[in-house]
């Protein structure tokens, strides 16, 4: 009976410890065999910082104007120089990176929620309810993206959460496709019939048995969601359909400011520009060395993923 109590004692720490591993080896492996999007994860992280502590990184306010340094180039005193009313672009593209963080992280956040929703609800029950909200979702996706986002915003008028809920809708019922075929390939397996077959509820399957076991296409589907969202948040901005003026935007610098002064200051377009190409383009190769190693099965599926999006 010691033994045994003895045993039992120190499997908790070793499943912890198992946890753990599994962790530190999964770093190590991106690390190792992602080398690129090894460094796009650090860069993730250093956006993610850099938007939440946006006031304490920022030598000036996002507003703060000083006529007499209007057009300034980059220099010491103003890393990437002023704009046309003498704003530090520098505080002015890291305050960007907050509403970029914000409007990015929500979006793609509830967007997954809406996928997970309607996709695991039809791949689980299917039958008539699978078809009907499938084809539901075909009519969705017929309409052009661009224009979708466009006329809402319209409607709704611009402003972030306005543009939270549009994207939202948008890409959680784009993405539902993916986390419905996930659901298909689960459901099939021994382990869910066998719960279904000793009268386990229907919830305690979806959320015990389903929902763990498709984690690795969610994760990568956030992470595409996520950059789309950032890019698609700049086009609005653009535009003049996003966050208005004065909050800081990177699509509103490219817009207000980049324009205009395109060639008398060519860093208020540059700086911007390159923000979100950096940005963007390090998501992406973060997301596509998570589906490798999370799912080898979906490697070469990332293009196809990013053209749906």
């Amino acid at each position: 009976m010691a033994d045994i109590s003895g045993q039992a004692g120190v499997s908790a720490p070793k499943v912890r410890i198992g946890q753990r591993g599994r962790l530190a080896d999964f770093t190590r492996r991106l690390f190792r065999e992602k080398p690129l999007g090894a460094f796009g994860a650090v860069m993730c992280l250093v956006f993610l910082v850099t938007g939440l502590f946006a006031d304490f990184i920022a030598p000036f306010g996002y507003n703060e104007m000083n006529p007499i340094d209007r057009l300034k180039p980059p220099s010491v005193e103003y890393f990437l120089g002023t704009d046309q009313i003498g704003r530090d672009v520098f505080s002015r593209i890291v305050h960007g990176a907050r509403t970029s963080l914000i409007i990015g992280f929500s979006a793609a956040f509830f967007s997954i929620i809406i996928s997970c929703v309607i996709g695991i609800t039809t791949g689980y029950f299917r039958g008539k309810f699978d078809m009907l909200v499938q084809r539901m979702v075909d009519a969705w996706m017929s309409f052009p993206d661009l224009v979708v986002v466009i006329v809402a915003v319209s409607v709704f008028g611009p402003g972030m959460w306005q543009v939270i809920l549009v994207l939202s809708l948008l890409y959680g019922i784009a993405g539902s496709r993916i986390v419905r075929s996930a659901v298909l390939t689960v459901k099939e397996n021994d382990y869910v019939h066998a719960a279904e077959s000793v009268g386990v509820s229907t919830i305690r399957i979806l959320l015990r048995h389903i929902l763990p076991n498709i984690m690795a296409p969610i994760i990568v589907l956030f992470t595409t969601r996520l950059a789309a969202v950032i890019l698609v948040e700049a086009g609005l901005s653009f535009l003049g359909l996003g966050v208005p003026p004065p909050a800081p935007s990177w699509g509103g610098m490219l817009s207000f400011e980049g324009r205009s002064y395109m060639f008398q200051a060519p860093w208020l377009a540059i700086m911007p520009g390159l923000a979100i190409t950096f940005v963007v383009y390090n998501i992406n190769m973060f997301g596509d060395a998570l589906r490798d190693l999370l799912d080898p099965r979906m490697r070469g599926s990332g293009l196809k993923q990013k053209l749906d999006v």
